[in-house]
């Protein structure tokens, strides 16, 4: 029985849909025909006539069949012309004469439905991928795609301008031909010195891997650092620059104007009776401008040269007391936090504590505010707040450009040695003006 039934499904499968359709719609008429046939055939008034009448019968019967057939094919052939053109990813093409409650309607419209899903779905990537291509072609940044054999698939204009070469005929290379192919074995970013034809000097390298038609491959990021910190060293040194020519002019100002009053006074003939009290006072504010400028160098070497953090265990809170107490001008209320110790340098952490706080109590003495300080840790990181009562930050971008002030006689060296400490640290100094009183929140954040 079952090499009967596995004969009968292979015959099955050798017929075509169509053919099973057609004989299908013959065995439905079979018995009518039949019935028809015997009664022709067994009666003797219809025995003349049984011959023509069961030919032209059969034939009608078989033409019906046919045209059941065909009204059947058509619109699955219709149905898969719609899918192949869904395949080779026309969707434009659309089912007509569809509608709900037709078996073959319902499919249609699927099939309508999902055209349009696609086309809206294509035309989305399309736009996002022409965008993409823009944003690449414009950055400064270069970018190069290599397939799994290292064979160069893109570059955008950035990376030719490096390669000095145009993407055609550098496509197909090798990464070891282009010189990066120490860099597709990297596995975090690194900053790299390297020479290409199209320039040379640092470079900051980011690895990535892609898929694309189900293979890998690998993106190179090449950042020139070099542009940037040239850019950003310039910008340094001119409000650097400035705030040293303002200091270096207060101080030879008066001195070039003493200096051509004491060359006036000695011109002079005869010499005046008080001449010598004259040039006294004058040698007196060279002196004085001359021992300022010594100062002012003096506190440059020394920010120049802070000595790096040597860390160890201390009490946190015990710190914040002593550098409380140390202030005398005005009292500092200290707002107890967790107890706690770190690692971290205490001399030069009292030192940053010290310049905040003094600052702190600077801008608040003509207010009669008050100053406190409050900690907290948050996650692995120990926040420390220095709030105090005073005017708030000036509009100023140079709060921390070496020996930039805003208070008379400042030394502008305060605020900039802080941050260098706490930044030595892998911390984070912040000011901010207060949000719910008249005032400044200087943060200092410090790992734990």
């Amino acid at each position: 029985m079952p090499i009967e039934l596995s004969q009968h499904r292979a015959r099955t499968r050798r017929w075509g849909y169509e053919t099973r359709l057609f004989f299908g719609a013959l065995i439905v008429a079979g018995p009518a025909l039949l019935a028809l046939f015997i009664v022709l055939w067994s009666s003797a008034q219809a025995h003349s006539l049984a011959l023509p009448v069961s030919i032209v019968v059969a034939a009608i019967t078989v033409v019906f069949a046919l045209e059941l057939r065909r009204r059947a094919i058509y619109p699955l052939r219709t149905l898969s012309n719609l899918l192949e053109a869904l395949r080779e990813g026309d969707y434009s093409l659309r089912g007509s004469a569809a509608r709900r409650g037709d078996a073959i309607g319902e499919v249609v419209i699927e099939i309508n439905t999902l055209a349009q899903t696609l086309r809206e779905q294509r035309l989305a990537v399309e736009e996002k991928s022409a965008l993409l291509a823009k944003v690449i072609a414009a950055l400064d940044i270069a970018v190069l795609a290599f397939d799994a054999r290292g064979a160069l698939q893109l570059a955008n204009p950035a990376a030719e301008k490096l390669l000095d070469r145009p993407f055609a005929t550098l496509s197909g290379l090798s990464a070891a031909e282009l010189g990066v192919g120490d860099w597709l074995e990297l596995t975090e970013p690194c900053i790299s010195e390297r020479s290409f034809p199209g320039g040379s000097g640092r470079w900051e390298v980011r690895r990535a891997k892609f898929r694309e038609n189900g293979r890998p491959h690998d993106l190179l990021v090449i950042t020139d650092l070099s542009r940037t910190l040239r850019e950003e060293e310039r910008l340094a040194w001119q409000r650097l620059l400035r705030v040293l020519g303002h200091e270096l002019n207060n101080s030879l100002a008066p001195i070039r104007s003493m200096a051509a009053t004491l060359a006036k006074l000695l011109a002079a003939e005869p010499l005046a009776e008080d001449w010598r009290d004259d040039a006294g006072s004058a040698l007196g504010v060279i002196g004085d401008r001359a021992e300022a400028l010594a100062r002012f160098m003096a506190r440059y070497t020394a920010f120049a040269r802070l000595p790096p953090p040597t860390p160890r265990i201390f009490a946190f809170a015990e710190l914040v007391q002593r550098i409380a107490h140390l202030e005398q001008r005005m009292p500092v209320r200290v707002e107890a936090g967790r107890d706690l110790a770190i690692n971290a340098d205490p001399d030069q952490i009292e030192h940053a504590l010290i310049n905040l706080l003094k600052n702190a109590v600077d801008a608040t003495l003509p207010n009669a505010g008050d100053v406190h300080v409050r900690w907290q840790v948050d996650a692995d990181a120990l926040i420390v707040e220095i709030v105090d009562s005073g005017s708030g930050l000036p509009h100023s971008e140079n709060l921390f450009v070496p020996f930039f002030t805003t208070k008379p006689g400042g030394s502008g060296i305060g605020l900039v040695l802080a941050r260098q400490i706490i930044e030595a640290h892998g911390g984070t100094l912040g000011l901010e003006n207060r949000d719910d009183a008249k005032g400044c929140i200087a943060r200092v954040v410090l790992p734990l």
